[in-house]
């Protein structure tokens, strides 16, 4: 009697594994989808991170393309027809520290203001 009570026991307890069995996998799988949807590769957290990037990358874009047309303005300025050969000798000289023998040159201390 003992051991037929045992049996039925281990045989309701195997059942009632068995038919938890299929909703634990779903509700395993239901919960790693989940996760994956949201702390993944793909996933939200990763989608506002690529999107700050974004962001980032297209403020260097317009920075970059900001400076390449101030550089294509300053070259385009540089053709013979536009060249002011006065502005032209003055920031040459003001470049490599010279000056015209004719030029009256005024130092100024180095605690002294120009403007």
């Amino acid at each position: 009697m003992r051991s037929e009570t045992l049996k039925t026991l281990g045989q309701d307890i195997k059942r009632q594994a068995k038919s938890a069995a299929t909703p634990a996998i779903l509700l395993a799988f239901t919960g790693i989808f989940a996760w994956q949807a949201t702390q993944g590769d793909h996933g939200l957290i990763m989608r506002s991170q690529r999107q700050t990037q974004m962001k980032q990358a297209e403020a260097n874009l317009a920075a970059a393309k900001a400076e390449r047309d101030k550089w294509e303005r300053k070259v385009a300025g540089l053709t013979a027809a536009h060249l002011d050969r006065d502005a032209l000798d003055q920031r040459a000289r003001e470049l490599l520290n010279l000056a015209d023998p004719n030029e009256i040159v005024l130092q100024y201390g180095p605690k002294d203001k120009l403007f």
